[in-house]
């Protein structure tokens, strides 16, 4: 019995050999992660405090603004580094303290920003919110 092939057209049927190696390789590693997946993990969530009272009168807030060259605005005031540090030092001597909402230019570096942020932290003032440039 002879058989016989055509050659001369084109191949009329898709090889799918190398599709099922592929699926049987993706079927084995999905059964091998599946269970680590669904192992559950405890977290214990802090609760919220129902004797804590919220302030009646929040200071408002403080408005930082770091143009694309560094320079920083208190409230739209121009302020140096040293005069930051020292309103920095006033607001870390009130109990309750004002947050501060720091606008970053889109093209400021980042060491502007960090080097804010370390100040801030270094008086440890903890109430910093970042807005939209305004």
């Amino acid at each position: 019995m002879a058989f016989t092939t055509n050659t001369s057209g084109p191949m009329s049927e898709i090889n799918v050999t190398p599709l099922v190696d592929v699926m049987l390789v993706l079927l084995i590693i999905f059964m091998i992660t599946a269970p680590v997946l669904a192992h559950r993990i405890q977290v214990d969530l802090p609760q919220p405090n129902p004797n804590v009272v919220p302030p009646t009168n929040p200071p408002d807030p403080i408005h930082l603004k770091i143009d694309q060259g560094g320079a920083l605005y208190w409230n739209d005031t121009p302020v140096d580094e040293l005069g930051l540090k020292a309103q920095f030092a006033v607001i870390a001597q009130q109990s309750n303290q004002p947050e501060i909402q720091i606008a970053a230019a889109d093209a400021v570096a980042y060491e502007h920003v960090a080097r804010v942020l370390a100040d801030a932290k270094s008086y440890k003032l903890v109430k910093i919110g970042f807005t939209e440039n305004l």
